[in-house]
């Protein structure tokens, strides 16, 4: 169970995902968590450098997929002006959401990614699929929802010790 906790990448945030490495490990579809990933958790849009960046991995090859366990409402009004197909209401850590996306990409689970801020819903789930799985910082913790901040971030806390009593975190 706890390998499962265990991103494959931990980075400081979406900017500073090696989109080349990524690509030469077969992945060619990422799939993103949308709040505290791409943007807080209380803003309605992307940022013009968000923007930009989702451009350049798309102009890259790769298909991109926002998988929020967010209201379709909120979920809809982030995705739809940046052209983005979503899942909205994915109840990650379980499977159906991933599935679900990896049909919309016609690709297999080795062959994608989930970038996430939460190792309780983003990296369990993805890595009980099989897909890549990108950790980020989250950017506004203090804009997290009550169950986020005091359960998930918690339980994440206690991972986070035991992965490095076993050395396998730094």
């Amino acid at each position: 169970m706890l390998q499962l906790m265990l991103p494959k990448q931990t980075v400081r945030t979406i900017y500073d995902i090696d989109l080349e490495a990524l690509r030469a490990n077969g992945i060619r579809g990422i799939m993103t968590d949308l709040d505290n990933t791409l943007v807080g958790a209380k803003v309605p849009l992307a940022t013009p450098e968000l923007g930009l960046w989702l451009d350049g991995v798309r102009s890259r090859g790769f298909q991109v997929v926002v998988v929020s366990n967010n209201n379709e409402s909120r979920v809809r009004a982030f995705a739809e002006p940046l052209r983005l197909p979503f899942v909205s209401r994915a109840r990650k850590p379980l499977n159906a959401a991933f599935a679900k996306a990896l049909g919309m990409m016609g690709l297999r689970p080795h062959e994608a990614a989930i970038v996430g801020d939460q190792m309780m819903t983003d990296v369990l789930g993805g890595n009980r699929l099989g897909l890549y799985t990108i950790l980020v910082e989250p950017i506004a913790k203090a804009d997290e929802s009550w169950v986020t901040r005091n359960v998930n971030r918690n339980l994440e806390r206690a991972f986070i010790s035991r992965l490095r009593k076993k050395g396998w975190l730094p």
